[in-house]
């Protein structure tokens, strides 16, 4: 698959940073992805909010992980790798995401996923995790509560040397939400992206799952002086987590005179916890979707669209402005299981169903 490395070659405003990576294979759909106008249910009309809709990156590479995975896996090509470690929720679109890369481009993919099921028999194959299976994944299921660091990535390195050691095959470990300081490349690209798209905006908000999305988009908005004020919802762990790995970012690119809390702000809106909603969640996932077309996902973006609108209507004077651009990180297919299906159902009055004998 090497025929597929494209060299890449950063922005001229980024080329002082550290850890510049050498190749990208393209996996997301061919072109930008729109900004379009979007009239969130129940915001303050004096905002105007517009999508980034990098849920048009693919059908099944849709979102925010291909992004970072078309850096990743260029490395994992150029290196000769086989195959590819990473972990996440059973539901997780990033693992989703790499099943899809690998399958795509030849490589086996390896998924460590946490479940609360204890046996085969519980499992129920739907959403992310069927698409897992169909794309030829060897998955790997673990305890709910087990650390990544402490635990899950012991297992991945593991797993690689005794891959190396039976086949001579070497792996690419991937870590959660492929945030790491050659993912995160591809929010700096993006960044550019929607520089060149020339729309005027004062914000940008995005979800904060892992880390890598806003830390690309910060550090590429502080590059450029600051046109914006970055914005990010936390949906998992804690703001200090993510500022510490924010920091770890800005480090690895040799950017040690600022810290996180110079160029971003993280609102903590993790409800009960990752992956977990209240009926407000619900409500708005489904007004969305029945009033304005637009899907979003019960871990993600629809945490991220809540918390966006609570301080849109509560604390309006942390935006620097009124036009407000959202990155809708996709996630689609984890709101299709049966839980999703019965938690949301009830919140979808306007559609009917009659029967016609």
């Amino acid at each position: 698959m090497t025929h597929r490395l494209q060299e890449y070659q950063p922005p001229e405003w980024a080329q002082s940073l550290k850890l510049i990576p050498k190749h990208r294979i393209q996996l997301a759909a061919p072109g930008v992805t729109p900004i379009t106008e979007w009239k969130l249910p129940d915001a303050p009309e004096d905002f105007k909010v517009l999508l980034k809709r990098d849920d048009y990156t693919g059908s099944i590479l849709s979102g925010n992980k291909v992004r970072k995975l078309e850096f990743i896996l260029a490395e994992a090509v150029a290196n000769g790798c086989k195959h590819v470690i990473s972990a996440g929720a059973l539901q997780s679109n990033h693992c989703r995401a790499v099943a899809a890369s690998c399958a795509e481009l030849g490589l086996q993919s390896h998924l460590f996923l946490r479940t609360p099921a204890k046996e085969a028999s519980e499992l129920k194959y739907n959403g992310n995790f069927f698409l897992d299976r169909l794309l030829g994944a060897h998955l790997y299921l673990t305890p709910m509560d087990v650390d990544y660091k402490d635990y899950t990535e012991v297992k991945m390195k593991e797993l690689a040397d005794s891959i190396e050691k039976e086949s001579g095959e070497t792996s690419r470990l991937v870590c959660l939400g492929g945030s790491d300081d050659v993912g995160m490349w591809g929010y700096i690209r993006c960044f550019d992206e929607i520089k060149k798209q020339g729309i005027e905006f004062d914000d940008i908000v995005c979800a904060c799952g892992s880390g890598g999305t806003i830390s690309g988009l910060a550090i590429a908005n502080y590059l450029c002086g600051m046109p914006y004020r970055c914005h990010s919802i936390v949906v998992g762990d804690s703001n200090e987590y993510f500022y510490k790995e924010i920091n770890d970012h800005l480090d690895g690119v040799g950017l040690t005179d600022i810290r996180a809390d110079d160029i971003t702000t993280l609102y903590d809106y993790i409800g009960p916890g990752y992956g977990k909603n209240l009926p407000e969640h619900f409500e708005l996932i489904s007004k969305s979707a029945t009033e304005t077309g637009v899907m979003l996902d019960n871990s993600y973006t629809g945490k991220a669209v809540y918390g966006l609108r609570d301080l849109m209507q509560n604390k309006p004077e942390v935006f620097k402005g009124r036009r407000i651009l959202f990155i809708h990180s996709g996630g689609l297919p984890s709101i299709q299981t049966e839980i999703m299906v019965n938690s949301l159902l009830p919140h979808s009055t306007k559609s009917k169903v009659t029967f016609i004998s």
